[in-house]
């Protein structure tokens, strides 16, 4: 999978129901190992709750799928927070859902309702991102050839990192791996073949908070 959908920055968020709190913490996770350290942190933190319910899922190749409902009546705590990650296609990411009891039960549909809900309010206040592969580009070109270049791309919405002047114009671009030939046909074509194109780097970057940012380099 060269392009998905996770958590950059997680955030927490509450919800009452009936008296009850449901408090949801997000997690941006890479291994079990990360996560199983996450919910032990919450649990501290909340130590006094009755029920810390969670759910992850991790790797985009092999996935793996883990959710638990930490004492409440089966299928109505881990899973509704499972369905809701997996809805909104995230990977790579662990919501814990803690609750402290009001005094009323909530029944089976009232439950269920309850953990999708603060699930979804803390992963709406998290910052999700599109994660792509692609390469990491240098463009050379003259000045003749600049403005053509800006134009092919500002339509593709390729993400410009750096830009240096001097006999030649410079310019290192991030573009998704399958994206790449056309790229290049397309620059190739509009200064015709006087621009330089190399490949300098695989990495995976997003666009975060309007600003593209690489966030690993391979």
């Amino acid at each position: 999978m060269e392009r998905y959908q996770t958590v950059y920055q997680g955030a927490s968020a509450e919800i009452t129901e009936k008296k009850s709190r449901f408090i949801a913490a997000v997690f941006p996770v890479s291994s079990e190992e990360e996560a199983t350290e996450a919910l032990e942190n919450i649990k501290k933190q909340y130590w006094d709750a009755r029920h810390h319910c969670w759910a992850y899922v991790i790797g985009t190749e092999q996935v793996t799928e883990r959710f638990s409902d930490d004492g409440e009546p089966g299928g109505t705590a881990g899973k509704p927070i499972l369905e809701v990650i997996r809805g909104q296609k995230l990977y790579n990411v662990l919501v814990v859902v803690t609750r402290y009891f009001g005094g009323t039960l909530l029944g089976t549909g009232g439950l269920v309702r309850a953990y999708s809900s603060a699930c979804k309010e803390g992963l709406a206040h998290s910052t999700i991102i599109t994660k792509i592969k692609g390469f990491k580009l240098k463009i050379q070109t003259d000045y003749n050839g600049l403005g053509k270049i800006q134009y092919i791309l500002g339509k593709d919405d390729v993400p410009v990192i750096e830009i240096s002047y001097a006999e030649q114009v410079e310019l290192i671009v991030l573009e998704e791996k399958e994206r790449e030939k056309r790229l290049r046909f397309e620059i190739t074509e509009g200064t015709n073949g006087k621009a330089q194109i190399e490949r300098i780097g695989i990495c995976w970057f997003a666009k975060v908070n309007q600003k593209t940012e690489i966030l690993e380099e391979e």
